[in-house]
């Protein structure tokens, strides 16, 4: 018999993965990143984009509140303001919001707003004017 030993087994180095590599990832992980979850980075949300435009469709979808002589017209003055303010402020301050939600409220803002100056004033013309028709009675 020969005196002959095996040779030495080099160490293993530690795993540092989360999970046993023969177990299967857990809910939330993923094979290419056991320790986040894997994928691309969480986004930050656009708010200021989506509250301009849901201001935006609420600006134009409640235009009817300008049918109330003058005040309705005032009242309508204020949301699609809002929606034009928050659609400039989202495209400053979220530049990774997509582009059609700001924009979006923006144009919508103006619509509501058009539709707000035009009857606010048809309703001043029409009260303006009102006075000076004859109604050929006399008392």
């Amino acid at each position: 018999m020969s005196d002959q030993t095996p040779p030495p087994v080099p160490p293993q180095e530690p795993s540092y993965s989360a999970t046993p590599a023969s177990s299967t990832p857990s809910y939330g992980a993923s094979p290419t990143s056991p320790y986040t979850g894997g994928g691309a980075p969480a986004q930050k949300p656009a708010v200021l984009s989506i509250i301009s435009l849901v201001l935006g469709i609420l600006g134009v979808v409640g235009f009817f509140v300008v049918f109330i002589p003058i005040v309705g017209s005032i009242m309508q003055l204020f949301i699609p303001a809002a929606a034009i303010v928050l659609g400039f402020l989202g495209k400053s301050r979220e530049p990774w919001a997509p582009k059609g939600l700001w924009l979006t409220g923006i144009i919508l803002g103006f619509v509501g707003l058009a539709i707000a100056l035009i009857s606010l004033i048809g309703w001043i013309i029409l009260f303006a004017t009102a006075g000076a028709y004859n109604t050929g009675t006399s008392f």
